[in-house]
């Protein structure tokens, strides 16, 4: 079935113009639709329908009793007409964005299950059989693979198709050890409830990827289906801009993932910079004829600053998603911190910049030997060099410290799907930390 309504607080305007905009509200399931189908629209009058009426067709051929909702995002070219007149439900989203506009038209859905898609014709609504008995076998998210289902020639970007999809697929797998093999497919469906309780953020394309993330990382059930893509109506102009899109996934993925975007890497340079100053200590090193001496360790113990502090930044980020509900708690990090807390941080960073101290004591006294007068550079800054840099991390552990403590403090949380969530990550870092 397919059911006609505008969204709730919307009032039609006189001569037949669109409906008032009105933020959709989260609506609960009918118990007389099972499959709801949303079709982001931002002017898609050329192709929208086709959408729709492929996804009624789609619903008596299951069958199935479904609606077709177009979240439409400020079209103004007859688009809104278009579904109306066709017996679509029209939810109206103001804010502007691919996100924003989904996220919308899914609050609004009356269906246990929902099946999103692009409304510009490149995807078969006929064919989401295999989508729906994926949802009825009780799989959380399932996604379309078109890879793997066929792309017909010239739908997709050479760039996009043979760069751009598989590399930011495969940072995606890689980060969040994902079974996705299509991060970007625009064809999937979901269960509406686990979905929602991921609490999505994201209001433009990189949305597409925050579903696919959180679902993983929160161990929902994830099927995939081969899906095709044809190449639409050649007379439409393409919304995506490949190169900044791209960039906002691949910036998701990253801000997602601390460990691969602050922890692996400052490790990195840590280990890479301790090797360095361990072998540069005793004096200059001859490679060839290339003589690595202080300049080359002044360097080595800047890279050890800096992969410390990415380290840091690691800690402090996931902290933080925790505490604000946009990471699950790991397990070895709840382990961890039976150990970390304030007071080991403090003493830990205390005697990093005792030891510190206790160099540059030691290059004072060397310096009080010859009456405070020249002494041999080289050997000095081999000294003074490691004795900053210890100093200098142990000014970091305690000013750390003391910033993971505030952010263990707890404090009222508003309410909201995941105000008992975000109760718990402030209750277990403050347990942890301080």
């Amino acid at each position: 079935m397919s059911v006609i309504q505008r969204p709730r607080g919307a009032r039609r305007r006189p001569n037949g113009t669109r409906p008032e905009p009105a933020t959709p509200e989260r609506e609960a399931p009918d118990v007389s639709i099972e499959l709801s189908i949303v079709l982001p629209c931002l002017n898609e009058a050329m192709t929208l329908g086709a959408c729709i009426r492929a996804a009624q067709a789609a619903f008596r051929a299951l069958p199935i009793s479904g609606e077709v909702i177009v979240a439409d995002n400020g079209s103004s070219d007859g688009s809104i007409e278009i579904a109306e007149g066709l017996g679509a439900r029209v939810v109206q989203v103001p804010e502007r964005g691919y996100g924003a506009a989904l996220l919308g038209g899914i609050k609004a859905a009356r269906g246990e299950f929902v099946i999103m898609g692009d409304a510009d014709a490149t995807y078969d609504f006929e064919a989401i059989g295999p989508f729906v008995e994926k949802l009825r076998e009780g799989h959380d998210l399932v996604m379309g693979n078109r890879f793997a289902g066929g792309i017909a020639e010239g739908a997709m970007p050479w760039l996009s198709r043979w760069i751009g999809n598989p590399v930011l697929t495969g940072i995606g797998r890689l980060l969040f050890h994902s079974p996705v093999a299509d991060f970007h497919c625009g064809l999937r469906g979901f269960r509406k409830d686990p979905i929602l309780a991921l609490d999505l953020q994201t209001t433009g394309m990189e949305f597409a990827s925050e579903i696919v993330v959180k679902a993983t990382l929160t161990k929902l059930r994830i099927a995939e289906v081969p899906t095709t893509l044809s190449r639409g109506d050649e007379k439409r102009s393409s919304h995506l801009r490949p190169w900044r899109d791209g960039w906002r996934h691949l910036r998701f993925l990253l801000v997602y993932s601390p460990r691969w975007l602050f922890l692996y890497p400052g490790l990195l340079l840590m280990a890479l910079g301790m090797a360095a100053t361990l072998w540069l200590l005793p004096g200059p090193r001859v490679v060839g004829r290339v003589t690595f001496d202080i300049q080359t360790l002044l360097f080595a113990c800047m890279t050890i600053a800096i992969g410390f502090q990415a380290v840091l930044f690691s800690i402090l980020g996931k902290v933080f998603a925790w505490n604000e509900g946009l990471l699950p708690v790991g397990d070895r990090f709840r382990r961890m911190f039976r150990y970390v807390t304030l007071e080991v941080g403090l003493a830990t960073g205390l005697l990093s910049m005792l030891a510190g101290a206790a160099g540059a004591i030691y290059a004072f006294v060397r310096w009080s030997e010859v009456s405070f007068g020249a002494l041999d550079v080289s050997q000095a800054l081999r000294i003074a060099i490691p004795s900053l840099t210890a100093l200098l991390l142990g000014a970091q552990t305690i000013l750390a410290s003391f910033f993971l403590s505030m952010l263990g403090i707890r404090r009222r949380r508003p309410a909201g799907p995941n105000a008992m969530e975000s109760d718990h990550l402030g209750t277990l870092a403050t347990q942890r930390i301080d």
